[in-house]
Parts: C-alpha cells; sequence; structure tokens
C-alpha cells in the first residue's frame, strides 16, 4: 500500500490494530443504540433510551478507569503486555458474538424486552471493558514501535487507517445488506454486523500479535508486583509535579469527555429526536470516509504549526459542534454535524496521544504512565454520558410537570414528544466541559509547557 510507504513494519502492524478495533467503535458504539432503543419501545418502562444508555456508558467507563492504572503496571512486567493485550481484546470478541445473538430473540413478547435490553447492556458494557483494556496496552506500544519524532505521524496514520478500514467497511457491508434485503430483514442484518465486527476485531489483531514486540519494561522479580503497586501513589505524585503533565492530564480530561460523549451519544440523540436511522447511518458512514483524509491533513498542519495548536483547533471544532447540535432538529442538519465532526474526530485523539506519549520521562514505564492516561480518559468519559443523561432527565422532568403529567401518567406519544425536547438541553450540557478543558489546554499548559521548553510539541 502506497499511502503506509516509509513506515516500519512495526509501526505498520500496530496502526493494523486501529483497523481492527475501529469496527467496535462504529457498529457497536453507533449502531446497537439504535438497536436498544428499539428494544426499550416495548418494555413496560418507557423510560428514555438516551438516558439509560448514558448511564451504562458510564458505568462501563468507570469499572475500566479504576482498573486502569494497576492494569498498566502489570503491562510494564517482560512478557505480560501482549498477554494482557490479547486478553481484552477477546473480552471484546466474545461479547460481541454475544451481541449478535440478541437481536434474534423475541424482544417484542411482553416480558422479554426487558431481559433483552439487559443482555444488550450487559454486553455493551463487557465490550467496552475489553475495547478500553486492550487500547491501554495497544496506546502502550506506542513507545515500542517507533521514535518520539513520528510519533505525531504514527499515532495519527493508525487513526486514519481505522476509518477507512474498520469503521467504513463493516458499516457499509450492513447498510449494502440492509438495502438489498429490506426494512423486513434488519434483525438479521445486525445479528450480521455485531457478528462481523467480532470476526474483523479477531483477525485484523494479528499483525499487532505477531510482530510487535514489548521493547520497554520492568524486569518482574520476586516482589516486583508488590513493589509496582505500592509504587502507584509515587506515580501519582511524579506526576503531579511534573506540571505539563499534570495539567495537560486535567485539560485531556475535560476536552476528551466531549469528544468521547458526541461519539457515544449521537446516534441515540439523533433516534430519540425521530431521525431516520439510515440517514444518519449513512452520515456517520460519511465521517469514516473523510476520516483518513482529514488525519492525513492533521498529520502535515501538525508538522508546520505543532501538534498543540492542532489539538487546540479541534477542541474549537467541538465547541461548535455542541453548539450545533442543540439547534439539531433535520436529518441534513446531522449530515452537516456529522462532516464538521469528521474534519477533527481522529487528529485531537492522535495529536493527544502522542503528545502525551513524548511527556512521559521513564519509557520502561510506559504503560504505568498510559494507565494514568487511560484513567483521566475513562473518568472523563463516565461525566460526559452521565451529564448528558441526567441534563435531559431533568429537563424531561420539567416538561412534564409544566404538562400537568408524570412519567407514570403520560402517553406514549406526551413521552416521546417530551423525550425529544429535553434531549437538546442534554448535548448543550456537553459545552461546559469543553469550556473547562480548553480554558486549561489554552491559557494555562502554555506557561508550563514553556518553562520545560515543550512549546512546540
Amino acid at each position: 500500500m502506497k499511502l503506509l510507504s516509509g513506515y516500519t513494519k512495526q509501526e505498520k502492524s500496530w496502526m493494523m490494530y486501529d483497523w481492527a478495533n475501529s469496527a467496535h467503535s462504529v457498529i457497536v458504539v453507533t449502531i446497537l443504540p439504535i438497536f436498544y432503543n428499539t428494544v426499550v419501545g416495548y418494555m413496560a418502562d418507557a423510560a428514555s433510551g438516551m438516558t439509560t444508555w448514558g448511564y451504562a456508558t458510564s458505568a462501563a467507563m468507570a469499572i475500566v478507569a479504576l482498573l486502569a492504572p494497576v492494569l498498566g503496571v502489570f503491562g510494564d512486567f517482560k512478557g505480560m503486555r501482549k498477554k494482557l493485550f490479547t486478553a481484552f481484546m477477546l473480552v471484546g470478541v466474545v461479547s460481541c458474538v454475544g451481541l449478535a445473538v440478541t437481536p434474534q430473540l423475541d424482544f417484542m413478547t411482553p416480558g422479554v424486552a426487558e431481559k433483552v435490553g439487559l443482555a444488550v447492556l450487559a454486553l455493551y458494557i463487557l465490550s467496552t471493558i475489553g475495547f478500553a483494556g486492550a487500547n491501554l496496552y495497544y496506546d502502550s506500544f506506542l513507545n515500542d514501535v517507533t521514535s518520539e519524532e513520528r510519533m505525531d505521524k504514527v499515532s495519527t496514520m493508525g487513526y486514519g487507517l481505522g476509518y477507512i478500514g474498520g469503521s467504513t467497511i463493516p458499516l457499509l457491508t450492513f447498510l449494502i445488506m440492509n438495502l438489498v434485503l429490506g426494512s423486513e430483514k434488519m434483525l438479521f442484518c445486525l445479528s450480521f454486523a455485531f457478528g462481523l465486527t467480532a470476526v474483523w476485531w479477531l483477525v485484523f489483531s494479528y499483525p499487532l500479535l505477531k510482530n510487535v514486540e514489548q521493547l520497554s519494561y520492568e524486569e518482574r522479580e520476586k516482589g516486583a508486583v508488590g513493589k509496582a503497586l505500592r509504587g502507584l501513589w509515587g506515580t501519582v505524585k511524579e506526576i503531579v509535579n511534573y506540571k505539563a503533565m499534570f495539567v495537560f492530564l486535567i485539560a485531556y480530561f475535560f476536552y476528551i469527555d466531549g469528544v468521547n460523549t458526541i461519539i457515544h451519544m449521537s446516534t441515540s440523540y439523533g433516534d430519540t429526536l425521530g431521525l431516520d436511522s439510515t440517514s444518519m447511518l449513512l452520515a456517520l458512514l460519511l465521517v469514516q470516509v473523510l476520516g483518513l483524509p482529514f488525519c492525513l491533513l492533521y498529520i502535515k498542519l501538525s508538522e508546520k504549526y505543532g501538534a498543540r495548536t492542532m489539538v487546540g483547533v479541534g477542541i474549537c471544532i467541538y465547541m461548535g459542534v455542541t453548539v450545533f447540535g442543540f439547534f439539531l432538529r433535520d436529518v441534513w442538519q446531522f449530515w452537516v454535524m456529522a462532516i464538521v465532526v469528521a474534519t477533527s474526530q481522529g487528529g485531537i485523539q492522535a495529536l493527544s496521544r502522542s503528545m502525551f506519549g513524548k511527556m512521559i520521562p521513564d519509557k520502561k514505564r510506559t504503560g504505568e504512565f498510559f494507565g494514568f492516561y487511560d484513567i483521566f480518559g475513562k473518568f472523563s468519559a463516565i461525566m460526559g454520558p452521565a451529564l448528558v443523561g441526567w441534563t435531559s432527565a431533568l429537563a424531561a422532568d420539567v416538561l412534564l410537570k409544566n404538562a400537568g403529567a408524570t412519567r407514570a401518567t403520560a402517553g406514549e406519544a406526551l413521552l416521546a414528544q417530551i423525550n425529544a425536547q429535553s434531549a437538546p438541553w442534554g448535548i448543550l450540557s456537553v459545552l461546559l466541559i469543553f469550556f473547562i478543558g480548553g480554558g486549561l489546554y489554552f491559557f494555562v499548559l502554555p506557561r508550563y509547557m514553556k518553562k520545560k521548553g515543550e512549546e512546540t510539541n
């Protein structure tokens, strides 16, 4: 592939995992919420699917965030990083196999929808844990496969390959199947898509498993595990004392939360507003197609202006997306929002990862430091969806009270109307998170990066 000329075998093998796991990002993260909302419609308690989905996403991220530093420590021992990566990757793959079964269950029968909905949420949480856990070790391998000088380029190209491969081909396959077979075969198409995600994820993880080795590690001696775990508090103090890294992580905590919330809640939000599911998925397909060229653009611009500047551009763009999302009511507006998101979704994540990778002072403890990077990213992903769910629920309660009704007394049509009216307030609440993260990133971080001579990073 001419696009990958100039990259080493290890760099290409590492980047291919983005190709592998991106199938989960688009199929499970964007299509599964629509299916779950359909199941919710057959439940006796017609609560907002968007609210429940936000809480489930937060629960999954909380589990990973709490485990991340400890997982990072174990991954730093010689020979352990790839083993733990494989274990979490398989958890995700098996969960996707389970999700492939759920559309074939008779959830339209009274009393069954609750059980199917619970199974979907449980499998979604497990798949998210597998995805996030494997990503922790995948990120840790970045320092093993490339140099600091090439890190921005390699990290961003990885995201680009994910967009053009795993994010695009499985989704396109699903849409073509749905078009050919018709809406009456939608449940079969969903099962196929979740099953394909599992196979895709497993097969394209092979290059990393075969060609990437852990080069930075700690020797595992007697008592080394206990010593490393006891040393976690020392690492916390080290990060706090390294002001540039600490401020970056706090800023990252907030702004990446906004990014992840938009990713996880977009289709659930659109579905709550009553937008056509097929049109939304086509818009998301466009995001994946545009992802690679915009990642390539981010690479070029970061080489000229620096990764820090380009991450800042991404933050500003997402602020605009959040405000636009509040006024979103029609499918064409969803398309516009999708295109704007495509400009920066991969770039802001990839360059944040490489910025942090270059800040790590001790490369032997890459997994440990990325464990803390992961905890900031995952705990932020708890806050955003939960904030959206809470704000939407609060707005819905106010609207119901104004209508002289409650969730128990309101009819199905009124509940759907109230949920659609309250959802934009949930999305707008994400702007607060971007303001805090952006404020730290633009006005506090430069002060400390200049002290360390890192302004151009």
